[in-house]
């Protein structure tokens, strides 16, 4: 009667494919958003006073993060040291899904910021960056006469 022209499942065999191609590619993997966008993993919102951004970056230094604004424009740089054993060590490591290196992260803003008014502040391993916006882009009411 009827017969399927793929006697294999579809899903599973484009997931063994995407799987390969993670391998051949060497593609970091795609834990906690690293694979995806980077480290650190970042949030950026807005609000009609503020342009709001949040870079999780847990085990990092405050002093060693660099963070810039010109024309219009964040970047976050910065490194996080491997916590690696010593190679003399007699240690072997099985699994390393932490990011250890170098990074930067650079984000576009809209032009109606304050560059002026900006505020950074690093918690509980999650960086906090708070750039103002323009008293003249702020929404305000209009009466009517």
């Amino acid at each position: 009667m009827y017969r399927s022209l793929f006697p294999r499942d579809v899903f599973a065999e484009l997931d063994r494919l995407q799987h390969e191609l993670q391998q051949a590619f060497e593609v970091s993997p795609s834990i906690r958003g690293i694979g995806r966008g980077g480290f650190p993993a970042l949030k950026v919102g807005g609000t009609p006073q503020a342009v709001e951004i949040y870079a999780f970056a847990p085990g990092l230094d405050p002093a060693t993060l660099d963070v810039k604004l010109e024309r219009d424009v964040l970047s976050i740089a910065g490194e996080r040291k491997g916590a690696l054993p010593v190679p003399e060590e007699k240690a072997a490591v099985h699994i390393n899904e932490r990011f250890a290196g170098r990074f930067r992260r650079v984000v576009s803003l809209p032009d109606d910021i304050d560059p002026d008014s900006v505020s950074a502040d690093y918690r509980d391993g999650v960086l906090h960056v708070s750039i103002k916006r323009r008293e003249s882009a702020q929404p305000r009411r209009i009466s009517i006469e």
